[in-house]
């Protein structure tokens, strides 16, 4: 009986052994103070199209995350796993042509789910609790000018209630300027008050992707995800809301030719270090632009978020969602 017992917890124990993948680039001694020397980046699930958006949810003590092409979107528990929690999740319609139409960015405002539709071309908000998810929808923005959204891509709020969001052209049918579906002239920046109203803050940046309001919400960092300009900029907010002193954060333009992925989903912690989805993973940098470190992933890593202790960081990249604990 005790054999039976030692062999069956060694099973057990092999059958849960954690799977990890890639590895931590230290290039600067502050990075320790954010990732311990023991950390390692974890496999949570995978075998997904193109996995997006993740966003912690505390009130449900799970995590979120679109599968884009898949039009679902995921959540994750210690738990359970992976489970579907919702779809459609971007597209409601009955056709579309569209290789990406699902949910991208996901964000949780005041106990609801905001989400950036790309079938839809629209920031929406769920009409149902985070418990009870249904595929019913309200809108929070679809227009600017009269003319419609390409595919809102990600997005952010301030502590006053505004909305701000990129609209590239990846959730389009062709996935660029020249689809005759595209009906805005520009990929934008823009901004939506509570009461609904749009205007457009940047007008200039070829692919704007990801987006963070940085801590004292006076500053506001836009990755573009266009491999022509690899960069991620940084703008001041000025007191009536324009973007002032744009200048590059960082440029990772010559890192493509060693590495893959793009500029894409950024999270900011409460000191200002930005974790930034960009070429060979997920890039580390202090608030002004320092790299600290990589966490070099072998595949394409999509967007990232924040555990509220600010201890873990999740990640969505290619077919995968991962993890690592950075510090006990």
């Amino acid at each position: 009986m005790r054999t039976f017992l030692l062999v069956t917890l060694l099973l057990s124990a092999c059958s849960t052994k954690v799977k990890t993948v890639g590895s931590i680039e230290r290039l600067d001694p502050a990075i320790d103070n954010l990732v311990s020397s023991t950390a390692s980046i974890e496999i949570l699930a995978e075998g997904f199209d193109w996995s997006e958006g993740p966003v912690w949810v505390a009130k449900e003590n799970m995590l979120l995350f679109s599968d884009v092409p898949k039009n679902t979107i995921h959540k994750w528990t210690e738990k359970s796993g992976t489970e579907v929690y919702l779809t459609p999740s971007g597209f409601t319609g009955e056709s579309t042509a569209s290789r990406e139409p699902g949910s991208n960015g996901l964000i949780i405002h005041n106990d609801s789910l905001i989400l950036c539709q790309h079938g839809n071309r629209q920031m929406a908000k769920m009409n149902a609790s985070l418990a009870n998810p249904k595929p019913e929808f309200i809108t929070l923005a679809n227009t600017y000018n009269g003319k419609r959204f390409s595919s809102p891509n990600d997005a952010v709020y301030r502590s006053n209630g505004d909305l701000f969001f990129t609209d590239p052209p990846y959730g389009l049918p062709k996935q660029s300027d020249d689809d005759p579906d595209k009906e805005q002239p520009h990929n934008g920046v823009y901004k939506v008050t509570p009461s609904g109203v749009v205007a457009l803050l940047v007008d200039s940046v070829t692919r704007p992707n990801g987006i963070i309001l940085m801590p004292g919400e006076k500053r506001l960092i836009v990755a573009n995800s266009d491999p022509a300009k690899a960069i991620w900029y940084e703008f001041e907010i000025s007191e009536n809301d324009s973007l002032t002193h744009a200048r590059i954060f960082y440029d990772a333009t010559p890192h493509l030719k060693t590495d893959n992925g793009l500029p894409d989903g950024l999270k900011a912690d409460s000191n200002g270090n930005i974790f930034a989805s960009g070429p060979g993973g997920i890039w580390i940098f202090d608030s002004s632009g320092k790299v600290l470190g990589r966490l070099r992933i072998p595949a394409s890593a999509a967007n990232c978020a924040l555990s509220p202790d600010e201890k873990t960081l999740y990640i969505t990249a290619d077919m995968y969602l991962l993890r690592i604990k950075m510090r006990d």
